[in-house]
């Protein structure tokens, strides 16, 4: 996150989630995947995590050509919530591994302080801001290098009303099923039992699918920016909305 998640930075590569809506699932040629559950996270499920994100994190769409390092994507936008916060992150797997995950922090300002406290010292230090120049071979390294030097600790009033962030993301086998939907609803309720009054996230440009997804869901529209949209959704008791 670029200090903020309804930034351009907000999602994989290009500010947005993988749409968890649409597309039929497809498995390899090997062999359909089976019986899909949805559960907690594990430590050992951050391997398969960094991958579903590298392969979603073109708008959705597979990013492992456009990264020399295929960890990077993943130390941005997946790693760092369940480290910080496993109880809000949950993972789709199914008999071939982890197929989609959502993760999220209750807490978008502490997890910005926790990020430069804990998460960015040792990436900026393996990472030196020296690489955060654009090769001009069409790979994206440059602007997550940007991004975690670039990234602080950002006060926005939208964090009062919705203070919690997420980000999804699905493989496309595992799209199509109401998998998003359920992944969607296990997080929210795990963010309404801490009495979170709100939740927020960015969606780009690039993948209207995603953003057709949220307002089915419930989310609206908070701000509109060129790269994309900043979408929110109340998690208090509807007697206690505005």
């Amino acid at each position: 996150m670029s200090g903020t998640p309804s930034g351009p930075a907000s999602g994989p590569a290009s500010g947005a989630a993988s749409d968890p809506a649409s597309g039929a699932a497809s498995g390899p040629a090997s062999g359909a995947a089976s019986g899909p559950v949805i559960r907690g996270f594990e430590p050992f499920d951050l391997p398969g995590m960094y991958e579903v994100c590298l392969r979603t994190g073109d708008s959705g769409r597979d990013a492992t050509a456009l990264y020399r390092d295929p960890y990077l994507l993943g130390h941005v936008y997946a790693g760092p919530y369940p480290v910080a916060d496993p109880r809000l992150t949950f993972v789709l797997a199914d008999s071939l591994g982890v197929a989609g995950y959502v993760v999220a922090t209750a807490d978008t300002m502490a997890f910005e302080r926790w990020l430069e406290s804990s998460w960015w010292p040792v990436l900026r230090a393996q990472h030196p801001r020296s690489q955060a120049v654009d090769p001009g071979d069409g790979t994206q390294d440059w602007q997550r290098v940007a991004h975690l030097h670039d990234a602080g600790v950002t006060e926005d009033e939208l964090y009062e009303r919705y203070p919690a962030h997420l980000h999804i993301d699905l493989l496309p086998r595992a799209q199509g099923a109401g998998t998003g939907r359920r992944l969607m609803e296990t997080l929210l309720a795990a963010l309404r039992e801490r009495g979170v009054p709100g939740v927020h996230l960015g969606v780009g440009s690039g993948n209207p699918g995603a953003r057709a997804f949220y307002l089915r869901i419930g989310f609206h529209e908070e701000r509109v920016a060129g790269w994309g949209s900043t979408m929110a959704l109340d998690l208090r008791p509807p007697t206690l909305h505005h």
